[in-house]
């Protein structure tokens, strides 16, 4: 990658992927970078511009509560920095609100443009820092900034990660419905406490989960991808979830589990050679309910890009 971190204020290029969280049982702790993305051109301007294409360009297009603009304006005030202008071309391929980590990039992206324009020298643990702090959780963030499986966990402000590149030769077909879901309906509706034998559960699936990516092991992910946490209680508010999770084991399909909080469904493929019968599967599975898109994908290696 490289570095974002060199204090000038030329043109800014960026490319961040897209991210599924939780992966199952990894809740606010695991997630994997997917290969499309958020692509900015950014350099100073005498006034605030975005032009946008891609996914949701109207709402990424709109200068008024605009989640990049906002961080943006936010970092350069509170570090005693003037805000400089900025026109910004995007190419957005990340869908918002389906649980591909669309805030995640976002956030990232206006951190890399605080941390650019405004010179604030940060480094690359810094900025990850502070783009899991807006976030909440540092699983999307770090899966993004980094690529790959990524776990992560939050000591204080310091973000802990341990990453590997995972099994080339599986693929990603991302079952996105036609409408969005809020994430804070989608954290409104988990309980405040769990049993013993759930958390027993999920605790043993997360073990093996990272097993299962580190080593290629598919044989694992069947079981590694099982949660108890939070999927049980979003499959009322994403209907397709108790549908496609029986599909594990069948037709090339090794696991299945909501892509962050929801609504759209993550499923693991053995080989771009499984993609059409997975494909199939998950288009019968569905049947009656509002048709889904299938987002075929590879597990991106390569985390964030920025070049001058």
């Amino acid at each position: 990658m490289t570095s974002a971190l060199v204090p000038e204020q030329g043109k800014l290029r960026l490319k961040l992927p897209a991210t599924s969280a939780n992966l199952g049982p990894g809740f606010d702790a695991a997630a994997v970078a997917l290969d499309f993305y958020l692509e900015i051109e950014a350099e100073p301007s005498a006034v605030f511009s975005i032009d946008a294409a891609g996914r949701d360009a109207a709402r990424c297009s709109q200068l008024e509560d605009n989640l990049i603009l906002a961080i943006y304006k936010r970092q350069l005030v509170q570090n005693d920095r003037a805000v400089l202008p900025l026109a910004i071309r995007m190419q957005n391929g990340i869908p918002l609100g389906m649980g591909c980590g669309s805030s995640a990039a976002g956030r990232l992206a206006a951190i890399l443009l605080a941390n650019h324009f405004g010179q604030l020298g940060w480094d690359s643990d810094r900025i990850l820092e502070e783009a899991s702090l807006l976030e909440g959780h540092p699983d999307n963030a770090a899966a993004c900034w980094l690529g790959g499986f990524v776990t992560a966990a939050c000591i204080g402000r310091s973000v802990h990660v341990a990453r590997v590149a995972p099994p080339a030769e599986w693929r990603a077909i991302v079952v996105l419905p036609p409408a969005p879901l809020d994430t804070s309906k989608a954290r409104a509706i988990l309980p405040v406490s769990y049993s013993r034998a759930d958390t027993v559960a999920n605790v043993q699936s997360a073990a093996l989960l990272g097993l299962a990516f580190a080593q290629g092991r598919a044989d694992l992910l069947k079981i590694a991808m099982r949660d108890r946490i939070h999927q049980p209680y979003r499959e009322a508010i994403c209907p397709m979830l108790p549908r496609l999770l029986p599909l594990t084991g069948t037709n090339g399909i090794l696991g299945a589990a909501l892509s962050g909080a929801g609504p759209s469904v993550l499923v693991i493929v053995e080989s771009e050679a499984g993609v059409p019968a997975a494909s199939s599967a998950i288009r019968g599975a569905l049947n009656g309910l509002p048709d889904p898109e299938l987002r075929i994908s590879r597990l991106e290696t390569a985390g964030a890009n920025a070049t001058f």
